[in-house]
């Protein structure tokens, strides 16, 4: 049976709530990976490389977002928006100031022990640089330039202390998955809700329900008589 291979770019935003797939692909893609090291001299030895973890890989393309699809034969998206669309959503994204998912699919095909592959990258980015302008003979489209760094999701790392022998041990906990959403700004509360409990929904920590009584100026007599549909601000 043959298969269908989808070559395209696709960016998305708060965990593809937003997003698109470029109307005409990039005639290339530029991915950009360099290895990480400390350089130290060693008393007697010299000069030594400690190998660290790879740099966060940067990736850049140029495209143009056409104005016509009849007319451009080069479009591949099914569904074509105006220009300015795209461009109006990539400067908000920006102005967020939070990743992106970029996705590339790629026409390579190989073969490993685990079967047939294509080529691809998947990763969660931030937009370093987006250029666009219009240019004369191609009315109404507009040629960008997008540079994208890889964003890795980070926070503190729980551990908890166990007791081995008499001795104290630090074992450090799994971190959770990364979430891509925007966080929330606002709640509405329903049935059943109380601070502590909107607390440890929206932001994971029950115990931080006094920034929200704070925040919102409801005294302690309150507490137990929140109304519901009473919208409350997040910290």
């Amino acid at each position: 049976m043959a298969m269908e291979i989808i070559e395209g770019v696709w960016l998305s935003y708060n965990n593809q709530e937003e997003g698109f797939r470029l109307p005409v692909n990039p005639p290339s893609i530029e991915v950009k990976e360099a290895g990480s090291g400390k350089k130290y001299t060693i008393l007697g030895q010299g000069e030594v490389n400690v190998i660290q973890a790879p740099e966060l890989r940067e990736v850049s393309f140029e495209s143009f977002f056409p104005l016509n699809k009849d007319k451009d034969p080069y479009v591949v998206s099914d569904k074509l928006e105006k220009p300015m669309w795209y461009v109006e959503y990539i400067q908000k994204w920006m102005a967020t100031k939070r990743p992106i998912r970029f996705v590339y699919a790629g026409s390579n095909v190989y073969v490993d022990s685990e079967g047939v592959k294509i080529a691809e990258l998947n990763i969660p980015a931030s937009i370093e640089s987006f250029t666009w302008r219009e240019v004369a003979g191609s009315p109404g489209d507009l040629e960008f330039k997008m540079s994208l760094k890889e964003y890795v999701f980070y926070s503190a790392v729980r551990t908890t202390i166990i007791d081995d022998q008499g001795e104290a041990v630090l074992e450090a906990q799994q971190p959770q998955r990364p979430d891509e959403r925007e966080p929330l700004k606002t709640y509405t509360l329903v049935a059943g809700d109380g601070l502590w409990k909107v607390a440890q929904k929206c932001l994971g920590d029950g115990s931080r329900y006094r920034e929200i009584q704070q925040l919102n100026g409801i005294s302690d007599a309150q507490l137990d008589r929140l109304p519901i549909g009473m919208t409350l601000q997040l910290p």
